[in-house]
């Protein structure tokens, strides 16, 4: 987002105030109509052609059972779903008029090379990061612009909001070891059930974690992003990390999903930086300004991670299935805000005492 003039800020609230309500009335929709129109410069934001992009990776740590419930199978089988429209986000883009690209970003299986989806495999799954690691950091490198790559071509196509998800078994366990590297909170506040873990799977997959995070070392000192990615990250991950700095440079709205979107992020704010020191908690960190978060995930850590932010996102509705959908279901809500800035009437051309 480029410098906006602070009496452009002034208008755009002035605008806001004088709609025919008591003030603050329409609460964060108020807050998110001020940050649309500060993204796009203007004092009449519109939002078009929203999308959504559904990054698909498999993670070696899966292969192992160790981390997760369900098989790593599950991942080429939900690409799949997909494609056919069965699954949630299918469901709620088709509702609400968003735009769906799914993106194989590196799913453990062969894909006919006709079937509709974004082919950018960067590898078959990443390698077991509880062995060593994940990626090579010319993998990660590469899968980052591969991601920026991706948003060029949708911003290109006339999108200027953009929502990520994600599909990848397993990959809530990178997530939380990006979300203990980065806030410094123990890993008991980071890990949680991901698809559905059981008690004692949940601790199962804690006591690997914390192995992992010994190994790589990620409470000793601040890894540069690409290297973190090398060591515990996933494809899926590391291209939707890449895919947000795009995004914020072509000034687009990104309206940021749950639980491993919000990982991402922390991942993306340091790439932002050039791998350099970051401060991660300021809000009116440059990225940030661009960012609408869309919901509070059922996920454990991810209100930790929010709060850590400084954010505060439209929705809580306990949801914790990842593939973008709180971002599908957010969007409306920051197409509301646009709306009303632009249509609802003033207090003068309604002849409405402001004093009611």
């Amino acid at each position: 987002m480029t410098t906006v003039p602070q009496s452009l800020q002034e208008a755009i609230q002035h605008k806001i105030d004088n709609k025919t309500k008591p003030l603050g009335a329409l609460g964060l929709l108020e807050t998110v109509a001020l940050q649309v129109g500060l993204i796009q410069n203007t004092l009449s934001p519109v939002i078009t052609a929203p999308h959504i992009v559904v990054l698909a990776a498999d993670h070696g740590i899966a292969a192992t059972g160790k981390v997760n419930p369900y098989p790593q199978s599950v991942t080429a089988q939900m690409v799949l779903n997909f494609v056919n429209g069965g699954a949630a986000i299918n469901v709620f883009c088709r509702q609400h008029g968003i735009g769906l690209t799914v993106v194989d970003a590196g799913v453990n299986i062969d894909f006919d090379p006709a079937l509709p989806i974004v082919h950018a495999r960067q590898g078959k799954g990443t390698a077991d990061y509880s062995l060593g690691s994940a990626m090579s950091v010319e993998a990660a490198v590469e899968t980052t612009k591969a991601g920026a790559a991706i948003v060029q071509r949708i911003f290109e196509g006339g999108c200027n909001t953009i929502g990520f998800g994600e599909m990848g078994i397993g990959n809530t366990s990178s997530a939380a070891l990006i979300m203990h590297h980065y806030t410094g909170l123990p890993l008991p506040q980071c890990v949680g059930r991901g698809t559905g873990a059981s008690d004692a799977q949940l601790q199962q997959k804690l006591a690997v974690l914390e192995a992992v995070a010994t190994l790589h070392e990620l409470a000793t000192y601040e890894l540069p992003p690409h290297g973190l990615l090398s060591r515990i990250g996933g494809f899926e991950i590391a291209m939707m990390a890449g895919a947000y700095v795009k995004a914020f440079e072509l000034g687009m709205v990104i309206v940021v999903d749950g639980f491993i979107a919000t990982a991402a992020l922390l991942v993306a704010i340091h790439l932002y930086n050039g791998g350099g020191a970051c401060a991660l908690l300021n809000p009116r960190h440059p990225l940030l300004q661009n960012c609408i978060f869309a919901h509070t995930s059922g996920e454990l850590g991810h209100d930790a991670m929010l709060q850590e932010l400084g954010v505060h996102p439209l929705l809580n509705l306990g949801m914790r299935l990842g593939e973008g959908t709180g971002a599908a279901l957010a969007i409306p809500l920051v197409q509301s805000a646009v709306h009303f800035l632009n249509g609802m009437a003033s207090f003068e051309t309604a002849s409405v005492d402001h004093k009611l």
